[in-house]
């Protein structure tokens, strides 16, 4: 093994780690200095919680854009949110088949259904320009504003509402906040700088695009945060949690990441991540909801969809994985 391989795997290793733990960090510090600070606990929860589920996937994409890396930084928001269903959920549902609300199946899915469409629209010239960037991280102010004020009229039967705010942390001094939230936005940049390095180094090594890294290697890293998450409320019987947590990141993902990566620097987009990425992400999509679809009470992703989601998944990774190298080889 080469001492150059080994370096981009211990970046790639102390990029992932240090990302998660930053991201953890200033979700905790900085919500815990607005509660503090007396912002409702519902406004906290729906902009610092519900950025945070997004922080390793916007911080690693914007540091991409910043770098000349756009397919990278498209790459790993596409292939988080095909992870966050076929990976995260499909193992979450074979621990506990979750319950999904009726609330969730007429709101939380169909607006990231027109989310995902909105996306395919500006992408479809295969150009993120900054003027695509604003309109998604425009979209990004309005969808929280419309959460904020659906939560307030719905109060404590909300779901998402109380999902997120249960992840406020109580009791934390506010000096400690300042601490944690100063700690968490000089540790975010700089982690996802050495994860970029680590990721660009190694698609140069392994002969494949940065796509490709930011579709396996880095969309599963910046996923993990998600899926212990989503593992803990299976374990806890917490089906609204696991499901919000999906959700939210899913059009965080969209909004947020791709349109501040687009903001930082206009990108081009590879075909492919239009024809195939794109398309699959839609079909994993389409595909929780015909799956927790019930005409009558909540609906329930048990655990043969959950192995099927689990399965396709392996399945899009393998193909991506060989045509990837084996493209490489025919080059070669």
């Amino acid at each position: 093994m080469s001492t150059t391989l080994i370096i981009a795997l211990l970046e790639l290793a102390a990029g992932f780690i240090l990302l998660i733990w930053a991201a953890g960090r200033l979700v905790a510090g900085a919500s815990a200095l607005a509660h503090n600070l007396g912002v409702p606990s519902l406004v906290v929860g729906l902009t610092i919680v519900g950025f945070g589920t997004s922080a390793p996937e916007m911080l690693v994409s914007a540091m991409a854009s910043m770098r000349g890396n756009p397919s990278l930084a498209i790459g790993n928001a596409l292939g988080s949110n095909i992870a966050n269903i076929g990976l995260i959920l499909g193992l979450t549902a074979m621990i506990y088949p979750l319950r999904v609300e009726r609330i969730t199946l007429k709101r939380e899915l169909p607006i990231l259904g027109l989310i995902t469409l909105g996306t395919l629209v500006l992408m479809w010239n295969l150009e993120f320009s900054r003027l695509d960037g604003l309109i998604l991280a425009i979209g990004l102010v309005v969808v929280i504003i419309a959460m904020v004020a659906l939560c307030i009229r719905r109060g404590e039967d909300d779901p998402l509402a109380n999902s997120l705010t249960d992840e406020i942390p109580d009791r934390m001094r506010t000096s400690v906040a300042i601490g944690w939230t100063v700690t968490g936005l000089v540790m975010l940049p700089l982690s996802a700088h050495i994860l970029v390095n680590g990721a660009v180094t190694m698609a140069l090594i392994v002969g494949v695009s940065e796509a490709v890294i930011g579709l396996t290697i880095i969309a599963l890293g910046t996923s993990l945060p998600e899926l212990a998450a989503a593992a803990t409320c299976a374990f806890k019987k917490e089906d609204d949690l696991a499901i919000g947590n999906i959700l939210g990141s899913n059009m965080f993902n969209l909004l947020g990441v791709l349109g501040i990566a687009a903001l930082i620097h206009p990108m081009s987009i590879e075909a492919i991540l239009l024809h195939r990425d794109f398309t699959i992400m839609v079909i994993f999509t389409l595909a929780l909801f015909v799956m927790a679809w019930r005409r009558r009470g909540p609906g329930l992703i048990n655990r043969q969809s959950a192995i099927l989601l689990f399965l396709s998944f392996l399945l899009y990774q393998t193909v991506v994985i060989y045509q990837a190298v084996g493209g490489h080889a025919l080059a070669a």
